[in-house]
């Protein structure tokens, strides 16, 4: 009965690694995949970022003096001058007031003009010794008196034909009116927190967006400094709001200096033109930049796998899988990966079926594909 056992047991032994062997000889067996000899390439990559249109200066129109509404020259969305009249003050009350300034001013000459002449002849008098110093210096003191009286209402006079102009509100730039939240009979004063209008300077638009720390100094150390970089910035465009491209392109005019503590961020400017008025103040987009990679190595997605945030691919060697790790430009097309080290021209990797290869695999090539030009 023992001998019986151990020959099934030495059987049953001898059955396994018949079926390990020829498991081993299955899973090694050879098998046809496409390949890519890679060779240097060039694309344009573009990234995309969110962004919000401003107008080129947004000034808030402000009364200057307090009175009623009792004219206004512009409607929303009008394009105006600087210089042009958007609303008219009450004027009344401020010539009434003009006009006693003038006769405040009439009065103080009229009184300076005779303060001189006592003056005068005080100094006469004084000179005969028919009155004393003193009576010439009281004549002195009233002529000063008068004089500085005059220069007073003179100042009263320019400030109230000052308070006048103000009454006809002007725009101070050539823009475009914003909404008009005060109608003819309103008060308004200089102290309202709600402005009259706003005039925005669109015919060029500034165009907002962040950047990340790492990408404002990856920009740096590729052109040693931050003034560099926006020299060799190249044009970018505008995709807006319904998706269409802006048909004029912009530049990246200045980088903020200062990261938001909050978010982490870089504030980016960039300019464009706005000849036919299609941007609007306070609208939104995308930025898209351009990159130019010139003679680099170029992948496909689809011939990568990832484990732990790593890209891999299969390389063929000597007819078998060698798994290699790559490192990638952190802005793709979503179809392919630019690739900066761990591979270089020449060679060979597997384009189909990566999630089913194991290292070591037999390869047979199927076919060599070419990369997209």
């Amino acid at each position: 009965m023992k001998v019986y056992l151990s020959n099934l047991f030495i059987l049953l032994a001898a059955v396994a690694v018949l079926f390990g062997c020829e498991e081993e000889k299955s899973t090694k067996r050879t098998r046809e995949y496409n390949v890519m000899i890679l060779q240097p390439t060039s694309r344009k990559l573009t990234s995309t970022y969110s962004a919000t249109i401003r107008g080129k200066q947004d000034i808030d129109i402000r009364p200057k003096v307090q009175g009623y509404i009792t004219d206004i020259h512009v409607k929303e969305g009008s394009i105006v001058h600087k210089g042009q009249t958007l609303f008219t003050i009450d004027q009344v009350p401020y010539q009434a007031a003009l006009q006693t300034a003038i006769a405040n001013v009439d009065v103080a000459q009229a009184a300076v003009d005779a303060a001189e002449l006592t003056t005068n002849s005080k100094e006469l008098l004084y000179k005969q010794n028919i009155i004393s110093e003193f009576d010439l210096n009281m004549a002195r003191t009233q002529l000063a008196s008068q004089r500085a009286t005059l220069a007073q209402a003179k100042a009263n006079e320019v400030n109230a034909r000052n308070n006048l102009s103000y009454t006809l509100v002007k725009s101070p730039a050539d823009g475009v009116i914003g909404t008009l939240p005060f109608r003819v009979g309103t008060l308004v004063s200089p102290s309202d927190s709600t402005p009259m209008t706003s005039v925005s300077d669109n015919s060029e638009m500034y165009v907002y967006f962040s950047m990340t720390e790492s990408q404002v100094l990856s920009l740096t150390r590729e052109h040693g400094s931050l003034e560099a970089a926006l020299q060799a910035m190249p044009s970018i465009e505008l995709q807006l709001s319904d998706g269409t491209i802006y048909k004029e392109k912009g530049r990246i005019e200045a980088i903020s200096g200062i990261i938001d503590p909050t978010t982490g961020s870089v504030t980016v400017r960039a300019k464009f033109p706005n000849y036919r008025r299609l941007l609007l103040s306070g609208g939104s987009g995308n930025i898209i930049l351009p990159h130019k990679a010139e003679g680099c190595i170029v992948i496909p997605q689809s011939a990568t796998y990832e484990i732990q945030d790593k890209i891999y691919v299969y390389t063929l060697k000597s007819g078998k899988a060698v798994s290699k790790i790559v490192g990638v430009f952190n802005i793709s097309n979503g179809r392919e990966y630019v690739v900066e080290s761990g591979l270089m021209a020449g060679d060979t990797i597997v384009v189909e079926g990566v999630g089913l290869l194991r290292e070591g695999d037999n390869i047979k090539i199927k076919k060599v594909v070419e990369n997209e030009k």
